[in-house]
This record gives C-alpha cells, structure tokens and sequence, in this order.
C-alpha cells in the first residue's frame, strides 16, 4: 500500500479506538454536564477550533440544554505537512463577534501538547469574557507540554496517531464516524520514520 491510502478510508484504519456509538453516548453526557455547569447563563458562545473540531461542535451543541451561540476560529501551529507542533501558534480566522462579557466554551477536538491551546486562552483571554472554559473530545496527556486546565473530557487516549470524527491526516478521514487509529505506514514519512 502507497503512503496515500485507500479509496476506501475504512482500509487505512489499524483499529478503532472508540466507536461511534460510544462517542454519540459520551457527547450527550457532555452536553448535560455543560448545561449544568452554566445554570443562570445567556450568554454563552461555543468556539469551535476549525477544522477538526467541527463535527464535534455540530454533536455537542446540540446536546446542550440551553441556549447557545457559536462562533469558529481557525488556529495553525502546523506547517505544511508536519504532524509536531511547531510551537509558533498562527491565527488564520478570528472570531466573527465579540464575546466581551459572554461565557466563553472553547470546543477542541484533541488535545496533546496544549501549546495551541495554551496561546489561544490567553488570547480570548485579552477579549473580556465573562469566562473561558475547555470541552475537548479527546485528551492525550501523554504529549502535554504545558499546564493547561481541561473542564470537560470526552476520552482520554494514549499517545496514538487517530484520524476520524473530524480528526484528519492530510485532509482525510474526517467523515468516519468513529475515532480510529491510522496505520502507521500512511503517516511514518511524515513523522520522520523510515
């Protein structure tokens, strides 16, 4: 097999981490707790961090029970075909309005080293929301380089390279339903394996 893939994008999976059933059940029990926790607010706007944490911001609002808004912000600090943080954060999209006083939910994706994440609290930080709390679908503490706060975890993984769920490699893989974990063939080159 070419380090391009398969038509088929099931093909290219060594094995699925988490189904989808177990991730549709996982995100109504985040939308409860979310709902909960921001009793007696009106403002709260969910920020999706593009492009990966899109179909789960798609899910998770609506399991919340309670109005919401949402805005998108696309963040790099990936070049090119990297698959390692390069440390320097870049921002692509800002957010559309202004969350001045607002409840702020950033929604991610995954997160591993936190550095991307790190850099964007503090820079909504500087844009006086009312607050700033974390919701990731997937937490790999494993890679962490930086002390970053998480309010809401939908799993914990080891530290494996996963596409699926709006995660993606090469702009791939986005559209399975469940999380899975890339053969290692189709990404070695990448990571600097022979």
């Amino acid at each position: 097999m070419s380090n391009t893939g398969s038509a088929n994008p099931h093909d290219d999976i060594a094995e699925i981490l988490i189904d989808e059933a177990a991730i549709k059940t996982r995100v109504e029990e985040l939308g409860a707790e979310i709902g909960a926790a921001y009793t007696g607010s009106d403002s709260i706007v969910l920020i999706s961090v593009l492009k990966g944490a899109l179909v789960f911001v798609a899910d998770l609002m609506r399991a919340i029970p309670r109005n919401v808004s949402i805005d998108v912000m696309e963040v790099s600090s990936y070049g090119g075909g990297n698959t390692e943080s390069s440390g320097t954060v870049r921002i692509l999209k800002d957010l559309s309005g202004t969350i001045e006083g607002r409840d702020v939910l950033i929604v991610e994706d995954i997160i591993d080293t936190g550095l991307t994440l790190n850099y964007l609290t503090g820079y909504l930080g500087g844009k006086s929301p009312r607050s700033i709390r974390i919701v990731t679908l997937l937490n790999k503490p494993a890679r962490r380089l930086v002390d970053l706060k998480v309010d809401w975890t939908g799993f914990e993984i080891p530290d494996k390279f996963v596409v699926g769920y709006g995660l993606d490699f090469g702009e791939k893989y986005r559209n399975l339903r469940y999380v899975g974990v890339l053969k290692r063939e189709l990404y070695a080159s990448a990571i600097g394996e022979a």
